[in-house]
């Protein structure tokens, strides 16, 4: 099975568009961190090292208020006022949290044994930025969570009020929202009515996704940290459902995550075209090059973005039958920081994979050696990541 994964991955993860046809499959896309595809905020990114009063009181207001509404799930759930569908997704959640500790060694504590109606769509909003002639995104430090490319916010205009700050700086930006909040197992954090859209199959693995988070977090490197937790997620996802008496649900789940990866590699694809494009421009910003320049590097910006467009109606009519569930997402203003934004944490899935094949399939030892390669300084845990996905292409080409 190990090996069928490591094969599917590694193909699909080749950033072109020669990829095979993915399962049918059904339903429209929803973008997070994860699926982020936007990245979960931590506590630390907004408690620690803020410069700014306003925003370390934001931060601390908005934890503790969030923190004050919590309910013990098991009252919510026997609650008259409880909606129906709310309560069975309630249910949902807290039979995968058992699921999660006893058949996939994931953390048992108290976090998401609680509940907090917010009446929002989003928990947290988070504000990306890259100059406008370069694919570094703006990268916000602090002690805890380290140095990440976002900055958080729990109120959304206040994160509007600083993206507009950095417009006017003639930085690209987004801004984008976060359905789940995760403190790394600090606090017991709760599930929120913004984490229960979608399918169940999508809540039980932000679930995952986030319990794994707790398990491993490597200060400064994100695409190790997010590709960790998708693995668990994705695996955890398919014996669960496995579990459930669902297995055949698996090859639907198969072809909605060929999907997201046939888009990051569209994405990656992408920012390749503008890393090259930018090596010819003199300088990062508009206010240090000449008007003519500027007007052309614009020009050439927006064809890549118009040949991005391009080979995604390709994909949908190549390989996707027809799938439109990101259409809104191309509808959209493009610019940088929107590919920044967008997770591209992919990379590393397969290495995860060929790690948890070496551990025998078993969740406990591939956590150990995950951890142990953890912990090697961040060019060793490369080389490793990358002999680990070259071992991924042997087991596709077996």
């Amino acid at each position: 099975m190990i090996a069928t994964l490591l094969a599917r991955l590694h193909l699909r993860l080749q950033l072109r568009l020669q990829l095979r046809k993915p399962l049918i499959g059904s339903g429209k896309v929803q973008l997070r961190r994860k699926h982020k595809l936007l990245p979960v905020i931590t506590l630390g990114a907004l408690l620690s090292g803020c410069s700014s009063v306003g925003y370390y009181a934001q931060a601390v207001g908005g934890h503790l208020s969030l923190m004050s509404k919590r309910q013990p799930l098991d009252e919510v759930m026997a609650s008259e006022d409880t909606d129906a569908e709310i309560r069975r997704k309630l249910e949902l959640l807290r039979d995968a949290r058992v699921f999660a500790v006893d058949k996939l060694g994931l953390p048992d504590n108290d976090s998401y044994n609680t509940f907090v109606k917010t009446g929002k769509r989003f928990i947290t909003w988070n504000v990306v930025a890259t100059p406008e002639f370069s694919m570094a995104p703006k990268q916000w430090c602090f002690p805890v969570a380290g140095c990440v490319s976002y900055r958080g916010y729990f109120d959304e205009k206040d994160a509007e009020g600083y993206q507009s700050f950095l417009d006017n700086q003639g930085f690209d930006t987004q801004l984008g929202g976060a359905s789940a909040y995760s403190t790394l197992g600090w606090f017991n954090d709760p599930l929120m009515d913004t984490m229960l859209h979608g399918s169940d199959i999508r809540l039980v693995g932000l679930l995952f996704h986030e319990l794994a988070h707790q398990v491993l977090y490597v200060k400064n490197d994100s695409s190790f940290n997010e590709a960790f937790a998708t693995f668990v997620e994705q695996q955890g996802s398919r014996e669960w459902l496995i579990a459930e008496g669902k297995a055949d649900r698996v090859p639907f789940y198969e072809a909605y995550l060929d999907r997201q990866i046939d888009f990051n590699a569209l994405l990656q694809l992408t920012r390749s075209d503008l890393v090259t494009l930018y090596q010819d421009a003199p300088a990062a910003t508009a206010k240090e090059l000449d008007d003519s320049v500027v007007t052309e590097l614009r020009e050439r910006k927006e064809g890549v973005f118009e040949m991005m467009r391009v080979r995604y109606e390709t994909l949908k009519t190549d390989q996707w039958d027809g799938f439109d569930g990101y259409d809104n997402w191309f509808k959209r203003e493009m610019n940088n920081a929107r590919l920044i934004a967008v997770s591209t944490y992919l990379k590393w899935v397969p290495a995860f994979a060929e790690l948890f094949n070496e551990a025998g399939s078993d969740f406990n030892s591939f956590y150990t050696r995950a951890k142990e390669l953890s912990e090697k300084p961040y060019a060793e845990r490369q080389e490793a990541l990358e002999n680990y996905l070259e071992g991924s292409k042997s087991a596709s080409a077996d």
